[in-house]
């Protein structure tokens, strides 16, 4: 009979060691979600940069451009340092928004339009918009799954037990929605 008891002890505290694995690898894997994101802001920044250094031969207001990314982007490094979530992706999806009016600007510039390391570096930026999206959407989806799990039955109690550990609160990164699309394509570089 001790035996048993003994048994049944061991299966439920393995079964509580099981639980809390996973909860911590679904922690750690929005943590890495979130660091794909900081790769993607960085590419794109860099990518930015290079941009207005090969637009500056075609427009007036090329500063005017970098000094709005370059504010965002301290901006967002200000507020990420300081912990603000909320802060830090308001600035990077204002960055988005420029990084969306850039096509409208190449359209005005038919010298800078056929420049190819221009269309280049065009393409690069939709390119790193398209991988920033896919790394913000991958980083939501690994909250969801883990808010899922951490309010399943079982899972809960042992959140409950360890909550300093387990029971972490996410922010969800905006994606921005289909009612901001006009506005992104109405956004234009301030003279």
């Amino acid at each position: 009979m001790t035996i048993i008891i003994l048994l049944v002890i061991l299966a439920l505290f393995a079964f509580v060691i099981s639980i809390y694995n996973r909860l911590i690898r679904l922690i750690e894997a929005i943590r890495n979600n979130l660091k794909q994101i900081d790769i993607q802001l960085d590419r794109r920044f860099k990518v930015f940069e290079s941009l207005i250094e090969v637009v500056k031969k075609y427009m007036d207001y090329e500063k005017s451009t970098l000094k709005d990314v370059v504010a965002l982007r301290n901006q967002a490094q200000t507020a990420k340092d300081a912990g603000d979530s909320a802060a830090r992706i308001a600035a990077e999806n204002g960055i988005s928004k420029i990084a969306a009016g850039i096509q409208v600007v190449f359209e005005q510039y038919p010298d800078l339009k056929a420049n190819q390391n221009a269309l280049q570096l065009q393409e690069e930026i939709v390119s790193t918009e398209n991988k920033l999206t896919y790394s913000k959407q991958a980083y939501n989806d690994s909250i969801e799954r883990y808010n899922a799990e951490k309010k399943s039955f079982f899972q809960a109690m042992v959140v409950s037990l360890f909550s300093s550990k387990l029971d972490q609160n996410f922010e969800y990164w905006g994606l921005g929605g289909e009612d901001k699309t006009a506005e992104k394509e109405a956004y234009t570089v301030k003279l």
